[in-house]
């Protein structure tokens, strides 16, 4: 399986994050990869993000936001999903990359759905049609998991 280099970025381009996943799957506007947690344990929410828990993260062409499904790395159980309201991701050969537009969904596995980071985007200061983007976008993970069909 090949293996993809993740790059998050800021509105300017810049990486502030990267790391590598492999691909489990190719659709027509998305991938998912198998990526490993690769930071100090921590506390999150109501859970603790350890060191090599298991991340299955699908990025999509054609959506705002990417979703991380999150199992831990002792026994194997969901955390929950993290959402992440990007602009649409951009898949090469051997790169997945995005633009992060600060606020995130935080959803349980008991399904509890927790906003973030609405502080971080409020200092972006996107234009009004990227914002009605980035609300539109979190409105349409709600209901996904709402429905309890998260997208797949």
């Amino acid at each position: 399986m090949p293996v993809m280099k993740i790059l998050k970025k800021n509105l300017a381009g810049e990486v502030t994050w990267q790391y590598d996943g492999v691909e489990l799957q190719r659709e027509e506007n998305s991938i998912t990869v198998e990526a490993f947690f690769n930071r100090d344990d921590t506390p999150f929410q109501e859970i603790v993000l350890k060191r090599n828990d298991r991340f299955v993260e699908t990025f999509y062409t054609d959506k705002w936001y990417n979703i991380f499904e999150i199992y831990d790395r002792d026994d194997g159980a969901l955390k929950g999903w993290y959402c992440n309201i990007t602009k649409p991701t951009v898949i090469e050969d051997g790169h997945v990359s995005y633009v992060d537009l600060a606020l995130d969904l935080w959803v349980s596995a008991n399904g509890r759905r927790t906003v973030l980071d609405e502080d971080e985007l409020d200092e972006l200061g996107l234009d009004d049609l990227t914002k009605q983007k980035v609300y539109d976008s979190l409105q349409e993970l709600d209901q996904y998991f709402e429905s309890k069909n998260p997208p797949s």
